[in-house]
């Protein structure tokens, strides 16, 4: 495994100015690899695109869809009933009734799960553990050059500098995972 340190920069004259810098600080060219990582969600790790296999939001629906059906098809009867007993309609209104509204039901309670499981708690800080989209400058660094490398991309304007361990083959970070959590450097460390 071959020690990478990495930045997010915004453009790429941006990131291939802090290459430049790299170069004049002896780094070669085979040991610096710039590549666009796209927003979060749109790597398409699964065949039907995204990056997990359901969202967050998603895991509560099924109870809330079951709570809706329950209290849907009971105000359904209700109503079936109370149209048998007003019109002296058929029994079938009643269940055709109860149906209805068990299916709105779990619409209802499915949505109602779904709108507050995403969102965070009023005042609490989101935290994601992938990294942001932008241009990525990865440079193939050993345990001595790892300090100067974090600091040239520092003062270049990379913004959450990372060390990772990865391939780096012909050139380039040949194993990188942009769903991977970044292990960032913090400011004066390497």
């Amino acid at each position: 495994m071959s020690l990478i340190v990495a930045a997010r920069f915004t453009t790429f004259p941006a990131a291939e100015s802090a290459a430049e810098r790299l170069f004049s600080e002896g780094f070669v060219e085979e040991d610096v690899s710039l590549f666009f990582v796209n927003p979060r969600g749109q790597h398409a790790r699964y065949p039907i695109g995204g990056d997990v296999n359901k969202d967050a939001a998603s895991t509560d629906a099924p109870k809330g869809a079951g709570m809706g059906v329950t209290i849907g098809a009971m105000i359904g009867a209700i109503v079936g009933v109370g149209v048998f007993a007003a019109f002296a309609a058929p029994l079938l209104v009643s269940a055709i009734a109860a149906g209805v509204g068990a299916y709105v039901g779990s619409l209802i309670g499915a949505m109602n799960r779904t709108r507050s499981a995403g969102r965070p708690a009023p005042g609490e800080r989101v935290h994601h553990e992938t990294r942001d989209s932008g241009v990525l400058l990865a440079v193939h660094v050993t345990p001595q050059t790892q300090p100067r490398a974090a600091q040239t991309l520092r003062e270049a304007g990379g913004a959450d500098i990372e060390r990772a361990t990865g391939r780096w083959q012909h050139g380039r970070w040949a194993d990188f995972d942009p769903t991977r959590a970044p292990v960032e450097i913090g400011e004066g460390r390497a």
